[in-house]
């Protein structure tokens, strides 16, 4: 079994069994488990982010009217379908993990309208990894009640990133 595979059954786990599920006891109850893209390999780059030497900070407007704090760390470019494609990196201001959030041209239709993120991992060299076979919905996806960041405009693709977590709900 694959890390990527491993790492779907145990969130299936999770989502049916813990008491903090996102989803209700009552939808635990009938839960068959997420729905995923097959694994993309050409989507799982190690490339390098174009760091910006200010990091500004920016504020990012949540699903329940709230706002986050993040520093604007960098952009990256990556080619998808033939198409060139560049997308936002953001870093938490509290904890320092690297936040990717970002909607494509599949939302609405095979994933979370309001788009689906990544958390990013330094691969060493100057370089990360930037899985989007990891790629999840947020919380909000499942229960009105969590606060979840909206992915800013600046990373809302034209192109179909058809990898990670597909809609929980038809």
């Amino acid at each position: 079994m694959s890390d990527l595979e491993l790492m779907r059954r145990e969130k299936n786990d999770y989502f049916k069994h813990d008491p903090y599920s996102p989803i209700s006891p009552e939808q635990r109850k009938t839960f068959q488990g997420l729905r995923y893209y097959p694994e993309n390999p050409a989507l799982r780059l190690v490339t390098t982010i174009a760091e910006y030497p200010d990091k500004p900070r920016v504020t990012m407007a949540t699903s329940t009217g709230e706002v986050r704090p993040y520093l604007k760390y960098g952009q990256f470019t990556f080619e998808v379908n033939g198409a060139s494609a560049a997308l936002q990196v953001y870093q938490d201001t509290e904890q320092a993990y690297f936040f990717l959030p970002f909607v494509d041209a599949t939302a609405g239709e095979e994933t979370y309208e309001s788009g689906r993120y990544l958390e990013i991992e330094p691969a060493g060299g100057g370089k990360f990894l930037i899985d989007f076979n990891m790629a999840y919905n947020p919380y909000c996806a499942y229960s009105p009640q969590w606060s979840c960041p909206i992915p800013p405009k600046e990373n809302r693709l034209s192109v179909k990133i058809e990898a990670g977590e597909k809609k929980y709900h038809e």
